[in-house]
């Protein structure tokens, strides 16, 4: 699915259906993690498990190392369990590893790098979807006179879509307060040593184009690769 531009999607790419029709595949739980056949996974990895009581206490560390340094992030049960729990579950299986973090973001309303397709492209994912787990309560955006748009403040940890319902593993993480309707599900946040690392790579700018030579939504300039993404407990 194409970027629509500020505030108005972070968008997760899907795959175009085949003529054929596959039978997706649903975990029994309450998560329901769905196969997704038309769209599928940029690597193998087997759906999540969907335990009968999804765990919806306490926090998990997770550390991304990267190439322009660590981004820590901080996992909320209560906020989103079924998002922690598949992040968690693409993790261990090392999806994340080895793959280009492929957007960056510098509009004055939108100030995000996006993350978690192995392709690095921003069209793929793991092949399975899930249901959306929205935040409530959060102030609304300053620059938006509708009050549509909330704020998504720095340091915040959320999943990327392609509409209602479509998480996958796409995720992206806030550097600068950003107004967007609340549309996307925050799981988490990001810790001073990550923050100071998306600062550096925001710093660093967004690489130009024959078309466009100074950007404000595209690849970043300092390439940003997740080397290794793992839970502090494994």
């Amino acid at each position: 699915m194409a970027v629509l531009g500020a505030g108005l999607m972070l968008a997760a790419g899907t795959g175009t259906a085949s003529a054929e029709t596959v039978p997706s595949k649903v975990t029994k739980g309450p998560c329901q993690y769905t196969q997704t056949p038309e769209d599928p996974a940029a690597r193998p990895v087997p759906l999540p498990p969907d335990p009968r009581r999804t765990p919806n206490r306490g926090k998990v560390p997770v550390q991304l190392k990267t190439n322009q340094g660590k981004i820590d992030l901080t996992l909320d049960r209560a906020k989103a369990p079924c998002t922690v729990q598949s992040f968690l579950h693409l993790a261990t299986h090392r999806f994340y590893d080895r793959t280009t973090c492929h957007r960056l973001t510098a509009y004055p309303t939108l100030k995000v790098l996006q993350c978690g397709d192995p392709s690095g492209t921003g069209e793929k994912g793991p092949g399975y979807k899930y249901k959306d787990e929205l935040p409530v309560g959060l102030p609304p955006a300053p620059t938006d006179p509708t009050g549509e748009r909330k704020v998504y403040s720095r340091g915040v940890l959320a999943m990327a879509n392609a509409g209602p319902a479509t998480n996958g593993s796409q995720f992206f993480v806030v550097y600068g307060d950003s107004a967007l309707r609340p549309n996307y599900t925050i799981f988490g946040t990001v810790g001073r040593d990550g923050l100071e690392t998306l600062d550096d790579v925001a710093a660093g700018g967004i690489k130009p184009t024959p078309e466009n030579p100074a950007p404000v939504d595209g690849a970043p300039v300092l390439k940003t690769d997740i080397l290794r993404a793992r839970p502090w407990f494994c």
